[in-house]
């Protein structure tokens, strides 16, 4: 079977950029999405060329949801098909209730939760096409982990709670097309320094104990898991949450 291509948005840094290493290995294509980062972009198409897969990129904002047709028409234009979509671009509003505003509860939804319809109804046609049709979402701790010794982050949480339910209603909606849905849900993940809207090292050092497996997660991590999860092994698999948090939820 010819080698899939793949739709990966927020693949500037931290966990797309290495979802974008993990497929270059297994894929002939790819379409890297970033919302203004373009150096950083190109940066990471070029480690994806390096390995022999071919990669374009694209920059929008996916909180105005029409870049969801823009990235599927770059796919179709540059490689004439669709097999994978990894929905990853995350919208984190590290606010607490009193702090947060309602644009900020609308931005997290819009950039989280109405984004990944519109990629998906976008894509829908082309995965049902595919012999390997695959759609993944990347959810949050953050929408698991209510405990009074890790800060929260309710605008956060709420739009990746709804993410989830959105897969799951998804995966029953494409099965008849033999397309899979999940979500992987990473913990405490480690970024790049200077990543915008991340949890400060200080603060993410102080969770350290809070973890069974004593660490905070790579990027690495996640993307080995979106990296089955697109894979014929997971051909049964579909409407599922798969956390990599290091055993968190039990500690």
């Amino acid at each position: 079977m010819e080698k899939p291509v793949a739709i990966i948005t927020g693949a500037s840094s931290g966990i797309g950029a290495a979802t974008a290493l993990r497929l270059a290995r297994s894929h002939r294509g790819l379409v890297l999405h970033a919302r203004k980062s373009a150096e950083s972009l190109e940066r990471v198409a070029g480690l994806v060329r390096a390995e022999g897969c071919e990669a374009t990129t694209f920059l929008g904002d996916l909180t105005d949801e029409a870049p969801g047709d823009g990235l599927v028409n770059a796919a179709q234009a540059s490689f004439g098909r669709l097999d994978h979509v990894v929905a990853n671009a995350g919208f984190p509003i590290l606010k607490s209730f009193d702090e947060g505003s309602s644009a900020d509860l609308e931005y997290a939804f819009r950039g989280n939760v109405f984004s990944f319809f519109a990629i998906a109804r976008a894509a829908a046609p082309h995965l049902a096409r595919s012999a390997c049709g695959r759609l993944v979402a990347i959810g949050s701790f953050t929408s698991h982990t209510f405990r009074t010794d890790i800060r929260q982050f309710p605008m956060s949480a709420s739009s990746k709670g709804a993410l989830e339910t959105a897969v799951r209603s998804l995966a029953i909606h494409l099965a008849g097309q033999g397309v899979t849905v999940n979500c992987v849900v990473p913990g405490f993940i480690e970024k790049e320094r200077g990543t915008e809207d991340s949890v400060p090292e200080a603060e993410l050092e102080s969770y350290r104990t809070r973890i069974p497996l004593g660490r905070p997660g790579a990027p690495d991590d996640v993307a080995a898991a979106v990296h089955f999860l697109l894979s014929a092994d997971a051909g049964y698999i579909t409407g599922q949450s798969l956390h990599v948090n290091g055993g968190l939820f039990i500690a």
